[in-house]
């Protein structure tokens, strides 16, 4: 297996930095719209060879050093008790969001096997096809993420609803996120089980919250994530979006990996978070919009700073934007992997 990857993500040599790219099976690949064009987003998450297709469609094209699971954050919420439905323009909905402490009363334990088999049975899948070639990332959303789309029913500006209940209702909010994080933990073993070689935990709305309300209402849980799944052996990576106003207290977290988002500066987050540690990181996705000469300056300047940290792992800050050309993105892994050659 190249397994440049999974060595990164543990501190060890590499011969050069390896790169993934979050929602690197998407929107921007002519082969994935073709797939989406037959069939919904969540019959598409809910299909096993359907989603084994399109997660192996950037490894062929791109030449990454990782495979990443396609499926959706919230694919668990489904049964823990709410229905969820995608609209093209709106995003995801959940029905009867949780507001009130005897809403959590809907909500239960999960039983993977029994209710995300299309979950595991495309790990199982890509297992067999990727074989030795590249590693396979399982993922889910991180616990204080999950509750605003549960508290809020949906995306937020500002999450109101999920602020008013953290603020007004402590007791209820902490009972809501130890729910969430008992499910969390089940969810990713599982996908260990099935075959998953490493896992990242996305808390894409961490940044809504104060140094102080994260290391209340967010950490303690990430943290029981993270130290219930050491067992498996496998790499954690946890990317906080918007982590830059949270780096002190996210540095006390026991994962593998630090993901970081491109609003802060590499160099400046390896010295917050700590040189011992790997991060992973953290090129603005609207880079790639840039002529050829200014990515690859950017990209030499994000593997310098990178050095500086005990293991790097080239990522983008966030998600690859949809108007992306695959021919740049293909370029930005070759340039990688050129520029970081040891």
């Amino acid at each position: 297996m190249r397994d440049v990857f999974l060595r990164a993500c543990r501190g060890e040599e590499v011969e050069y930095t390896p790169i993934w790219i979050m929602r690197q099976a998407g929107r921007y690949l002519p082969e994935y719209q073709q797939v989406r064009s037959r069939v919904d987003f969540l019959t598409l998450c809910k299909t096993p060879e359907l989603a084994a297709e399109v997660t192996l469609q950037p490894v062929r094209r791109l030449g990454v050093d990782a495979a990443i699971l396609f499926s959706d954050i919230l694919i668990p919420v489904e049964p823990m008790g709410m229905k969820l439905r995608f609209y093209e323009r709106k995003g995801p909905v959940l029905s009867r969001p949780i507001r009130r402490g005897r809403d959590l009363r809907r909500l239960r334990l999960i039983e993977p096997e029994k209710d995300v088999p299309f979950v595991l049975e495309t790990i199982r899948i890509l297992r067999r096809r990727l074989k030795r070639a590249v590693p396979l990332i399982g993922f889910s959303g991180a616990p204080f993420t999950l509750a605003t789309y549960m508290i809020e029913g949906g995306t937020s500006k500002n999450f109101t609803h999920t602020k008013r209940m953290l603020f007004s209702e402590p007791e209820v909010f902490h009972q809501l996120m130890e729910i969430i994080t008992n499910n969390t933990i089940l969810y990713l073993r599982a996908q260990v089980r099935a075959g998953a070689q490493a896992l990242q935990l996305f808390d894409s709305w961490a940044g809504a919250l104060s140094p102080e309300d994260y290391r209340s209402f967010s950490r303690p849980y990430v943290q029981k994530v993270i130290e219930a799944l050491r067992e498996t052996g496998v790499p954690i990576i946890y990317f906080a979006n918007g982590c830059a106003g949270l780096l002190d207290e996210i540095k006390a977290l026991p994962a593998d990996v630090f993901g970081v988002d491109w609003r802060v500066d590499l160099g400046r987050a390896i010295t917050r978070l700590g040189r011992h540690r790997v991060v992973q990181g953290n090129l603005d996705p609207a880079a790639l919009f840039a002529d050829m000469k200014v990515l690859r300056e950017k990209v030499a300047s994000i593997l310098r700073k990178g050095r500086r940290a005990r293991g790097h792992i080239f990522n983008l800050g966030h998600g690859i934007l949809p108007e992306t050309s695959p021919d740049v993105a293909r370029a930005l892994v070759e340039m990688v992997h050129e520029l970081s050659r040891r």
